[in-house]
């Protein structure tokens, strides 16, 4: 099975130490959906990218919430998000 990526808007709290917590998932049809937990975070490499798996919990399921570093400099732009499905 073929998978996509979704790109979605994420909300996020940034602590003092620099750590990022996802907050929220936002689709592009409007739809926002809380994050109910984090259950684990650890480096992931996606399609000659490097960026961090998240394993979230939305409504007692658990999903996985990727972040992929940006390879190009734009001070304002580090990454961005998406979610794999199935095409």
């Amino acid at each position: 099975m073929k998978t996509e990526r979704t790109y979605v808007k994420v909300t996020s709290d940034f602590d003092s130490t620099g750590y990022m917590q996802p907050r929220t998932i936002t689709w592009k049809d409007g739809r926002t959906f809380h994050i109910d937990a984090v259950k684990d975070l650890r480096p992931a490499s996606m399609f000659g990218r490097s960026g961090d798996c998240y394993t979230i919990v939305i409504k007692g399921e658990e999903r996985h919430l990727f972040f992929e570093r940006s390879t190009e400099f734009q001070p304002n732009r580090f990454g961005r998000w998406f979610v794999e499905s199935a095409g």
